[in-house]
């Protein structure tokens, strides 16, 4: 059985107008964690700038470190891993079925436990 975060990896946006595969999407380096990777699902151009939508790899023992997006709200849904967030200065567990969000201009991290850590993120408005 394929898990939820490989079936989006290699899943697809589907509307009446149009598709676009996700397996044709590359990863890409965080360019600021080390041990971070990003999969730009949605973006602005995809959705006529209103949100961008992310599949987050987090390897085993590595973090999204303490950082703010000013101008977007961020969401994170936990398919597969465990770890803990810090929102706001509160640390919260994350694993499978833990969604937490994070309004514009408040600080949070992301640290993955060692089986590492699986997130959607979606950004208001988008990330990119």
């Amino acid at each position: 059985m394929k898990t939820a975060f490989a079936a989006f990896d290699h899943g697809a946006l589907r509307l009446p107008e149009r598709e676009k595969d996700f397996g044709s999407v590359p990863w890409s380096p965080h360019p600021a964690f080390q041990g971070v990777e990003l999969k730009h699902l949605l973006t602005g151009a995809d959705t006529g700038g209103r949100f961008s939508y992310h599949l987050v790899r987090i390897a085993p023992d590595c973090a999204i470190g303490d950082h703010i997006h000013q101008t977007q709200w961020e969401t994170h849904e936990v398919v597969a891993g465990t770890g803990t967030c810090v929102n706001g200065g509160a640390a919260l567990g994350y694993e499978p079925g833990v969604i937490s969000w994070f309004p514009a201009g408040v600080s949070h991290a992301v640290y993955a436990g060692a089986d590492g850590l699986r997130l959607l993120a979606k950004f208001f408005p988008p990330l990119c």
